[in-house]
């Protein structure tokens, strides 16, 4: 009898036997050949409950953060990070040295292991280099959903990203043409009555100017003017657009040459998503709350008197972090030999640090002995960010 089901599992763990063949098929061959457990069987071996999941299909599963609390008086389990010193163009075989690690440990010493890894690009999955999910008998499955959409994480952060780029745009365009009071009025509508109210983005604002009021019609002219007008510096901008593909002809374009945008253009690109600040935020924070704060803080510039441009100051961070909201979850997968994956985040360690979710890591530490991860790149970029950072 388990002494702790609400922490331990309902039910003991079963490993998931493998179909080995001679000679090893491809990586894609073996992925799709394997038996593959229900999710909710994999959530009841690791001990988390039905009400802590939110279902993606019969094989992935968001797992909700409530389950920090309650498991937040468990002891946390060892912690093991698989790195590399000379890094290769096309890998070399961190994740399937740190999956077959996971699977020894979970299917054959009996240990219970979580395996934490990055969600990989669709711009390496569809270029030279592969997908990211381990390869031959050390995978993490479904393969196919793993290196591509699996729940829309990457797509969400696409949208916040774009969604902060787009207000960029659109402020500068809006004010060009028009003046001081007309901003204001756009910002804050007068109602029926005549009243105008600051929205708490707004608020946010005001305090960074030193503006100490919370009704906008005891605003004087400059300070109508010093809250409305943003003045950002077009040559200042750092903030770009992003999509998840290898699109080269979009590394660099000119914008605004519709005849609506009335002349407005500017030479800007894409990045790819998984390079968006907003993707390491996502690594890095700890709850929806932290989340919204730190996407508050993201930089997009300066105004031209040299002072710092944030999305705060443009008012598009609540509304970034209301399309993040799912994306904060950890998503539920497993090994070919049936043992726990969390697969959350992918920031590069070359422009980041590399490593794998905050909030995926505390949450498997509760729930195993061992949690194994891996950290990208080489030992001096992405491991040394893991033991600076995590």
């Amino acid at each position: 009898m388990l002494k702790n089901p609400s922490v331990h599992g309902t039910r003991p763990f079963t490993p998931t036997k493998l179909k080995l063949r001679n000679p090893v098929p491809s990586d894609i061959e073996i992925a799709q050949e394997a038996d593959i457990k229900p999710i909710t069987q994999i959530a009841e071996e690791v001990g988390l409950l039905p009400s802590e999941l939110e279902l993606h299909g019969d094989y992935m599963a968001k797992v909700r953060l409530e389950v920090l609390e309650r498991l937040k008086d468990v002891p946390n389990g060892k912690y093991i990070d698989v790195t590399a010193i000379t890094p290769t163009p096309l890998g070399e075989g961190k994740s399937t040295t740190m999956v077959g690690l996971s699977q020894a440990l979970g299917a054959h010493l009996g240990k219970r292991v979580f395996t934490c890894i990055r969600q990989p690009s669709q711009g390496p999955t569809f270029g030279i280099k592969g997908g990211a999910a381990g390869g031959g008998y050390s995978q993490v499955i479904p393969m196919e959903d793993f290196n591509l959409h699996l729940t829309g994480d990457i797509h969400a952060i696409t949208a916040a990203n774009n969604l902060l780029a787009a207000a960029i745009d659109a402020r500068m365009f809006h004010e060009s043409r028009q003046s001081n009071e007309q901003l204001f009025d756009a910002l804050c509508p007068p109602n029926k009555e005549g009243k105008r109210k600051f929205s708490p983005s707004m608020l946010r604002r005001l305090k960074k100017l030193g503006i100490d009021k919370t009704d906008p019609n005891d605003l004087t002219a400059e300070e109508r003017a010093r809250f409305a007008r943003l003045d950002i510096d077009p040559d200042s901008i750092t903030w770009r657009r992003v999509i998840d593909t290898n699109d080269r002809f979009l590394r660099e374009i000119t914008i605004g040459q519709g005849p609506e945008e009335k002349g407005f253009t500017r030479r800007t690109g894409f990045d790819i998503t998984v390079a968006s600040e907003i993707m390491a935020i996502l690594a890095l924070t700890t709850d929806l709350a932290d989340m919204r704060e730190r996407f508050g803080r993201i930089v997009i510039g300066t105004s031209c008197a040299g002072e710092a441009i944030t999305a705060e100051d443009l008012g598009v961070a609540g509304a970034m972090t209301v399309l993040m909201k799912d994306a904060i979850k950890p998503t539920l997968m497993q090994t070919l030999e049936g043992t726990p994956v969390f697969v959350h985040a992918g920031p590069f360690a070359n422009i980041a640090h590399g490593n794998s979710s905050i909030i995926a890591d505390r949450i498997a530490l509760k729930l195993a002995d061992y949690v194994v991860t891996e950290s990208g790149f080489g030992a001096d970029i992405g491991m040394e960010k893991f033991f600076n950072i995590k």
